[in-house]
C-alpha cells in the first residue's frame, strides 16, 4: 500500500505543479472555452487540463517503475492503456482548440479503443447462465462500445467547475479499493494493472481539482474528460472483464455478478446523465449530441443550490452508488446498503438544511 500511496502523491504533486504551466500554454494557443448559452461559467476559461494530467501520468509512471512492488504491474496492459490514453488526449486537444465534429470524435474514440484491443484489453466473459466466454468479435465490439459510452458519459457530466474531476476521483478510488483487495489480499495478479492505473488517476484528480474547483482557473476540456474516461473504462475492462469471476465468490464474501455490476454502479451518475440526455434529445427530435441545459447538474441548480453545493451533492450521489458496491464484494450486503443510505441522507441534509452558501 505504501508504494501506491507514493504513486498517488507523485501524480498529485506533479499535476498540481504542471497545471499552471499548461494553463498559460492553452491561453497562448487559443484553447479557451468561450461563453455559450448552455454554460454555467461566466468568464472565458482555458482548457487543455488533460495535457497536464498526461504529463503527470507519464512522469509518475517513469518514477513508479523503479518501485519494487509496483514495477510488477507494468506490462502489456499498462503500456496499451497509456498509448490509448495518449491518442485520445491528442483528439481531445484538437477538439478543445478547433471544435471537432461529433463523427471525428467518435472515430477517434473508436480508434483509441482499438489500441486497447491490440494490447489484449477486452471483455472476455459475462455472467450469463453462469460464466459465458464471449466470442472474440463480440467481446471486441462490447469493449469498443463500453469505452465510447464511458468516455462520452464523463464528457457529458463535465458541466460544473470540478464536477467531472471529483466524480472521476471517487470512481477511481472505488475501482482502486476493489482491485487492490483482489490483487493484494486475494492474490489476483490480473488486478495489478488496474490498481496502478487507478492509483495514478486518483493522484491526477487530486492535483487538478484545486485548479478546477469553483471558481475554476482551468477546465479539463474534452482532452481531460476523454482521457480520464479512457483510463477509467480501460481499468474497468482489465479488472472486471478479465478477472475470473470464480475468484469472487460466496466464499470470500463476493458475488459472481459483482465484476459486471461494478463499473455500472461506480459510474452510475455519469451513465445516468448520459442516457437521460440521449433519450431526452431523441424524443425532442434533436441530435443526441445537441447540447442543452437539462443535465442533472442544471436541474439541481434550478432548485436554488449554488454551483459548489450542486457539485458536492453529485459527489455524494456518486459515492452513494460506488461505495456500497465495493463494500458488498467483501462485507455483508446489509452493511453496504446502510452505507449508501447514510450517504444519501447526508446529501438530503445538505440540500435542505445548509443555508450559508458561502460554505458550499
Amino acid at each position: 500500500m505504501r508504494e501506491y500511496l507514493v504513486t498517488v502523491l507523485l501524480a498529485a504533486i506533479i499535476t498540481y505543479l504542471i497545471t499552471p504551466l499548461v494553463r498559460d500554454l492553452a491561453i497562448k494557443s487559443g484553447a479557451v472555452a468561450a461563453i455559450r448559452t448552455r454554460d454555467v461559467h461566466r468568464e472565458p476559461t482555458p482548457r487543455w487540463g488533460g495535457l497536464a494530467m498526461w504529463f503527470a501520468m507519464a512522469l509518475t509512471l517513469v518514477i513508479a517503475n523503479y518501485l519494487p512492488l509496483i514495477n510488477k504491474s507494468f506490462g502489456r496492459e499498462a503500456i496499451g492503456i497509456f498509448l490509448s490514453g495518449t491518442f485520445i488526449l491528442f483528439i481531445g486537444m484538437l477538439d478543445d482548440r478547433f471544435d471537432l465534429d461529433p463523427i471525428t470524435k467518435f472515430a477517434g474514440q473508436a480508434l483509441s479503443a482499438g489500441i486497447l484491443l491490440i494490447y489484449g484489453i477486452q471483455i472476455l466473459w459475462l455472467p450469463i447462465n453462469g460464466i459465458t466466454t464471449l466470442p472474440t468479435n463480440i467481446g471486441q465490439l462490447l469493449t469498443v462500445l463500453f469505452v465510447m459510452v464511458v468516455i462520452n458519459a464523463i464528457n457529458f457530466v463535465d458541466g460544473l467547475d470540478g464536477l467531472a474531476t471529483g466524480i472521476v476521483l471517487i470512481c477511481a478510488a472505488s475501482f482502486f479499493a476493489f482491485s487492490y483487495l483482489l490483487a493484494v489480499i486475494n492474490g489476483l495478479n490480473r488486478a495489478g494493472a488496474p490498481s496502478l492505473i487507478t492509483a495514478v488517476v486518483i493522484g491526477l484528480c487530486l492535483g487538478f481539482l484545486p485548479h478546477n474547483f469553483h471558481p475554476a482557473q482551468i477546465f479539463m476540456g474534452d482532452s481531460g474528460a476523454m482521457f480520464l474516461g479512457l483510463l477509467i473504462s480501460a481499468s474497468a475492462i482489465t479488472l472486471t472483464g478479465q478477472v475470473d469471476a470464480s475468484a469472487i465468490n460466496e466464499e470470500n464474501g463476493g458475488n459472481a455478478l459483482l465484476p459486471l455490476l461494478l463499473p455500472f454502479s461506480i459510474l452510475a451518475i455519469p451513465l445516468l446523465d448520459f442516457v437521460m440526455a440521449i433519450i431526452r434529445r431523441l424524443k425532442a427530435g434533436r441530435s443526441p449530441f445537441d447540447a442543452d441545459r437539462e443535465h442533472l447538474h442544471h436541474r439541481i441548480m434550478r432548485l436554488g443550490l449554488t454551483q459548489q453545493r450542486t457539485t458536492v451533492i453529485l459527489y455524494l450521489w456518486t459515492a452513494m452508488f460506488a461505495l456500497p458496491t465495493v463494500i458488498a464484494a467483501f462485507l455483508p450486503v446489509w452493511f453496504a446498503i446502510l452505507s449508501g443510505a447514510l450517504i444519501f441522507s447526508f446529501s438530503i441534509f445538505i440540500i435542505k438544511n445548509i443555508k450559508d452558501s458561502s460554505l458550499l
